[in-house]
């Protein structure tokens, strides 16, 4: 079918507009392209605000293996502005409709597929993963550093609570959709220490969730000292020196530590935070997302103490519902608006990932107005 056919509030002939990402450290490539046209199920949204993510950072920098040339950006919020033959529904059966304001799973997948049933769906074989993908004519639309992002069917559609900031929502279906499923792998957390290992944009999520989960400590630890500092805003109650006696005297201090939330990815943070678990105590670990070195861990001492360490990447929808659920009634709490620190043009996508590099930011938000060709594209 035609976008002629479809639900749709587009101008004849509109199309989108997208920075391309080239490889590792390259200028970002400007291309104006057709909106494809929509089968059965799927949805064009016009993007109203994306943020720049430290895996992104991780891609741009070549910390992280990705497809080259790609579509970057999957923290993303858009307006629906055509959709596919048929009814198309949200996560909770409700019905999509254009002008609706949503987010989405950063992945799409065969609901009916054998991952699926096994919840795992993040990992079925024919993932399809916004930001991540091979750019190619087929599907160019793909991340969110365009004015549009094409929807495919299989994608998990939420509607956003109007009540939140672009700054606020942009990020939920990466960061706290991630924290979310990591809280979800824990356990119960009621009266319950936790250790929260680096406190970037997971890490300060990590504080709060598990703070209005019910855990009776959390504690923090980050190399940054100004970071680990803000956790105090998010929640945190004990903020660990970086002296080594001191940290286990503060550990010590709190009982010990029942549930380690890792969010650095750093390996001898890995190593030593599991050093501080009671007996019984789980890790879950979900920072490591780029190359680095082999853990060494004494696997007696986990024997002997019955540790669980599970890993998490990315998460299942049920994981993004919560979040959404979390933030639109912490929102307020939490100053999590403030974390996205400046917001650039989408035509100045490379002076925004110079600007992201600064580990002093959390979030760098993207406003992706349509922008004129006769510009130069930084």
């Amino acid at each position: 079918m035609s976008l002629s056919d479809s639900k749709m509030n587009l101008q004849a002939g509109e199309k989108a507009e997208a920075m391309i990402f080239q490889g590792p450290h390259q200028a970002f490539e400007w291309m104006q392209l057709p909106i494809a046209e929509l089968k059965q199920g799927e949805v064009l949204v016009r993007v109203l605000y994306a943020t720049i993510c430290t895996s992104d950072l991780h891609t741009f920098s070549g910390r992280r293996t990705g497809p080259t040339p790609c579509l970057l950006g999957h923290e993303i919020i858009g307006e629906v502005v055509a959709i596919g033959a048929g009814q198309v529904l949200d996560y909770h059966r409700q019905s999509i409709a254009v002008g609706d304001r949503i987010t989405w799973t950063i992945y799409a997948h065969d609901h009916q597929g054998a991952m699926a049933a096994l919840g795992l769906p993040q990992k079925s074989p024919d993932v399809f993963k916004y930001g991540h993908q091979p750019f190619d004519h087929t599907h160019p639309l793909s991340g969110g550093f365009a004015t549009h992002c094409h929807l495919k069917s299989g994608t998990d559609l939420f509607k956003l609570p109007l009540s939140l900031s672009y700054q606020e929502a942009a990020p939920l279906n990466c960061t706290h959709a991630t924290i979310a499923g990591a809280l979800r792998m824990a356990g119960g957390l009621i009266g319950k220490n936790v250790l929260v290992v680096g406190a970037g944009m997971l890490g300060l999520s990590a504080c709060a969730m598990t703070t209005e989960s019910g855990a009776q400590a959390v504690a923090v630890l980050d190399i940054n000292s100004a970071r680990a500092a803000k956790a105090t805003a998010f929640g945190a109650t004990v903020i660990l020196s970086d002296s080594p006696q001191l940290q286990a005297e503060q550990i010590a201090s709190m009982g010990g530590v029942d549930v380690i939330i890792e969010t650095s990815g750093v390996p001898e943070a890995m190593e030593k935070s599991l050093d501080y678990l009671n007996i019984g105590g789980i890790c879950v670990w979900v920072g490591a997302v780029f190359q680095q070195r082999d853990l060494h861990i004494n696997a007696e001492r986990v024997v002997r103490k019955l540790i669980t360490i599970k890993g998490l990447h990315n998460y299942i929808p049920a994981d993004l519902d919560s979040a959404i659920r979390f933030l639109e009634k912490h929102h307020q709490d939490y100053p999590f608006h403030s974390l996205v620190s400046h917001t650039f043009p989408l035509e100045n996508l490379g002076l925004a990932f110079e600007f992201a590099q600064d580990s002093k930011f959390y979030r760098v938000g993207i406003q992706t107005n349509k922008f004129s060709s006769t510009k130069k594209h930084k």
